[in-house]
């Protein structure tokens, strides 16, 4: 399992206990990260293999996860569950990610300096092999480097007006009178699209 699913050792287990009931439903896990803090809260992202994913569906993973996390109890302090969307700035934890979104511009990071760099920022150009290919800027000019999908520490599409169009268009979301998205929030950090919480007693 990528790192950019699961980071810590407690995530991996975590992954490893939820990922069946989640897939169970038809769903894929695309990220799992329990947060500190006064009250824990276990944040997971899922979607469909082919994308979209509304809140009732959100609700029904979320029945799931619980009943397995009551049985396997492996956080011992109380919790609040999250289960949400992607969200529009998704981020990109699976080498078919970065296929799948091939063409928009996306912010990568790496885990080791490559090239005096950990920050790449560019046009996502697909995947060869093990690596993700990234169209960036160097010197003025258009350069399309191979980045290894274990280098990866973090990886999120960027929020630009066309790649709302897109998310809408594919989710067939009208846009209200009011000009406001009904659906969609725009989100800063790590946060994103609304949660279903439930909160572990």
């Amino acid at each position: 399992m990528s790192d950019l699913i699961a980071k810590s050792a407690i995530d991996r287990r975590l992954a490893e206990i939820i990922t069946p009931a989640i897939e169970g439903l038809g769903f894929e896990l695309v990220r799992v990260r329990l947060m500190g803090g006064k009250t824990r809260v276990l944040q997971i992202m899922a979607d469909r293999p082919d994308g979209g994913i509304g809140v009732d569906e959100c609700g029904d993973i979320s029945t799931a996860v619980s009943a397995v996390l009551d049985v396997e109890d492996p956080i011992e302090e109380n919790y609040v569950l999250e289960v949400s969307s992607p969200g529009i700035d998704r981020p990109l934890t699976r080498l078919k990610d970065f296929e799948m979104w091939k063409g928009w511009e996306a912010r990568v990071e790496t885990s080791e300096l490559i090239d005096g760099r950990r920050r790449f920022k560019g046009a996502l150009a697909g995947v060869e092999g093990d690596e993700v290919l990234i169209t960036i800027e160097e010197a003025g000019a258009e350069l399309t480097i191979g980045l290894k999908f274990d280098w990866l520490s973090d990886a999120k599409l960027i929020l630009t007006d066309e790649l709302i169009s897109e998310m809408l268009r594919q989710k067939k979301v009208a846009e209200p009178q009011d000009g406001q998205f009904d659906e969609i929030e725009e989100i800063d950090g790590d946060e994103d699209d609304a949660p279903t919480p439930e909160t572990k007693h």
